[in-house]
């Protein structure tokens, strides 16, 4: 076993410290706190009407069709 570790050398690498990354050589964090965070409108609203009637009346068709071919291949 004559692999070389992936990790840097700290006393071959430059601005590395045994304990870890110095503070300033690494950005900070993103900030999750802003106003911007969360819903951009309300979202209370709902559904409106006309979609949903429009599903319930393919609903319907699709009910009425498979109906009609039970009764026709029943007969």
């Amino acid at each position: 076993m004559d692999r070389k570790s992936p990790d840097p050398d700290s006393d071959e690498t430059p601005h590395v410290i045994p304990g870890g990354v110095p503070p300033g050589e690494t950005p900070p964090g993103e900030d999750g706190t802003g106003s911007e965070t969360g819903p951009r409108e309300d979202l209370s609203r709902g559904w409106a009407k006309a979609p949903l009637i429009i599903i319930g009346i393919i609903v319907l068709l699709c009910a009425a069709f498979f109906i009609a071919y039970a009764v026709i291949v029943a007969l």
